[in-house]
């Protein structure tokens, strides 16, 4: 059977991993979201995860992570599959050039654990990743990222070498709220019907404490029946969801 993915799954959260630069030690966050939203694509059936991750900044600038989240993107596939769970682990280089732009290359897997029939073509995926982030001022960030895959994309057949530009602008237009606004373009190497652009809208209300409430409205223009699963559901198309999280 050859498999090609309805879905794409999973990232890393803002505080855990992105182009900007760390101050060194060890880092974390947990996170409750209303709908677990990856490149515009749903990765819970439209349902809530519940999210996590650590990493360790050292002072030269090199860093190592995890992430994980509970999905349904790979069970809601017909067949005898059996996997809830995807884990990310990650690591890489930032650095400042100047005062204004800080970079960020690294590499990342995700891996999706459990039982698949034995023709099934994995959704474990490793990409390359480099990202630049300008501040042309402390209120506003302005960042770039394009990722680059090294194994088949999310399971999709005759996929390596594919590829996903990220642009991105936060500002923090008051004291403890951030304006999200992000664009990407998904490439999908041999698979050219699947790929497509995002986009989103949110904001972010962040407390002294660490804790944070982030709502988002995102939407694609991915071919609908392509992007609709076994259950019916329309997993590119626009929505909204909430995510509460905290920082440690």
């Amino acid at each position: 059977m050859s498999f090609r993915k309805i879905a794409i799954a999973s990232s890393l959260t803002l505080l855990l991993f992105g182009a900007g630069y760390a101050h060194a030690g060890t880092t974390g966050s947990v996170a409750l979201t209303s709908d677990y939203v990856f490149r515009g694509v749903s990765q819970t059936n439209e349902d809530p995860a519940l999210q996590g991750g650590i990493e360790y900044a050292h002072d030269s600038g090199f860093y190592v992570g995890a992430w994980g989240s509970n999905i349904s993107w790979l069970s809601d596939i017909p067949g005898d599959i059996s996997s809830s769970l995807e884990l990310d682990g990650y690591f890489g280089y930032r650095g400042k050039a100047g005062d204004i732009f800080a970079y960020d290359v690294g590499a990342l897997t995700y891996y999706y654990p459990g039982d698949f029939p034995d023709d099934f073509n994995e959704a474990n995926t490793t990409e390359l990743y480099v990202g630049g982030t300008v501040t042309p001022i402390e209120e506003l960030s302005l960042g770039l990222k394009y990722s680059y895959s090294l194994t088949d994309l999310f399971g999709y057949v005759d996929s390596d070498g594919s590829g996903y530009l990220d642009a991105s602008v936060n500002w923090t237009f008051t004291p403890g709220w951030t304006l999200n606004v992000h664009g990407g373009k998904q490439w999908i190497k041999e698979n050219e019907d699947f790929e497509y652009t995002d986009w989103k809208l949110g904001v972010t209300k962040s407390f002294d404490n660490g804790f944070s409430i982030a709502a988002a409205y995102t939407d694609t223009n991915a071919d609908e029946a392509l992007y609709t699963n076994a259950r019916g559901t329309k997993i590119a198309d626009g929505r909204f969801a909430v995510t509460f999280a905290k920082a440690f």
